[in-house]
């Protein structure tokens, strides 16, 4: 990941972080991360304490007052939860920082809005899955966090990204964009993408048409809780919490299952130098549910089992989709490295798409022997 733009940017992040704590008390502000959305910092304090400063990218996140009311609910109601159940001493959460003044958040001369976070420290994120146990352990993580905002009701959320996990809204972004798009690059990876999603666009509605049924009721889930967004103890698997919570908004619980299952069930991790190298891999599904199932089994129902194997299939093809969208468009959303960082990461989806598909029968067993 490129971090230029962030490195000439640190002196503005040190003036902002100045916001939020007293400018004598600062003594580093570094880039943080390789977020493909915000810009983030790390802010080390005299006082001992750090925290997490972050920009939010207004391309993505056009009405952040709308987003900092979301992020502001969701870390009162887990702060909550977090006095009044039986939270394990080593579980973190993530919480919303003041500013100075009292405020959520600051705004910069070019109304940029910025954040503050608590940084959790001891702590680390993984970049593919390489054991069973750390699978197992995602699942905690995501069953902890699920389980932990179940009743809070989806409608005292703004949906900060609407069209997100909505997969035929992200099908008809591809046709508008394959429409007009100039942007040229390898033929044969090209056609690949176009056929590929062209075979299994009479597929993208069979999420959406359960939750238009009923079949599937509307929660407030994560919205993105991939590998990258899940906490791990620096020295051990313990996962310690689900960050990013910018995406959270009312969704299916299918959704988040399925986007934690298809990136922490690939070995081949989500940007592997060879899209062939990505296949789901069933001995880390199997780890997966069976921690996120020790967290939520008893707030689901038959019905939710039985779209699981729809919803990682799905979500496979709907990043794929949603990076190829990119890539036609220029690049325009997620951070690259290169000009074809996007077409590769579109391909690294489709193949283990085409993976989770042939292996369709072993994973609907999986979940209906572990339920």
């Amino acid at each position: 990941m490129n971090t230029e733009p962030l490195a000439r940017s640190e002196p503005t992040a040190v003036g902002i972080a100045a916001f939020f704590t007293v400018p004598e008390n600062i003594i580093s502000v570094q880039p943080h991360g390789c977020g493909l959305i915000n810009d983030s910092y790390l802010v080390r304090c005299h006082a001992g304490e750090a925290f997490l400063l972050q920009r939010l990218n207004p391309v993505v996140f056009p009405e952040p007052a709308k987003l900092m009311n979301n992020l502001r609910r969701i870390s009162e109601h887990l702060s909550h939860k977090a006095r009044t159940t039986k939270l394990d001493p080593g579980r973190q959460i993530i919480r919303l920082l003041p500013t100075r003044i009292g405020e959520d958040c600051h705004y910069d001369r070019d109304n940029a809005c910025w954040r503050a976070l608590n940084f959790i420290e001891n702590s680390r994120v993984l970049t593919r899955i390489t054991a069973e146990e750390q699978a197992r352990a995602a699942g905690v993580a995501l069953g902890r966090f699920q389980a932990l905002i179940h009743d809070l009701a989806p409608s005292q959320l703004y949906d900060p990204l609407p069209t997100l996990h909505v997969t035929p809204c992200v099908v008809r972004a591809y046709d508008e964009v394959a429409a007009i798009s100039t942007v040229t690059g390898p033929e044969a990876e090209l056609s690949f993408c176009h056929n590929f999603i062209q075979h299994r666009r009479t597929t993208a509605a069979v999420l959406e048409q359960a939750r238009a049924r009923g079949v599937l009721p509307e929660r407030v889930i994560h919205g993105d809780p991939k590998l990258s967004n899940i906490l791990f103890a620096h020295d051990s698997d313990l996962p310690l919490a689900l960050i990013d919570l910018d995406t959270v908004k009312p969704g299916l619980t299918q959704y988040d299952v399925g986007d934690c299952l298809r990136s922490c069930c690939n070995r081949a991790g989500e940007n592997p130098a060879d899209p062939d190298e990505a296949e789901f891999d069933l001995d880390l599904a199997r780890a997966l549910l069976i921690g996120y199932f020790e967290e939520m089994r008893a707030l689901l129902t038959y019905s939710d089992f039985a779209y699981f194997y729809d919803a990682v299939r799905l979500i496979s093809f709907e990043l794929g989709i949603r990076f190829f969208n990119d890539y036609l468009s220029g690049n325009c959303y997620f951070k690259v490295a290169d000009p074809e960082h996007n077409l590769r990461r579109a391909l690294t989806q489709f193949r283990l798409t085409a993976s989770i598909e042939a292996q369709e029968t072993r994973i609907r067993l999986i979940v209906s022997e572990l339920t």
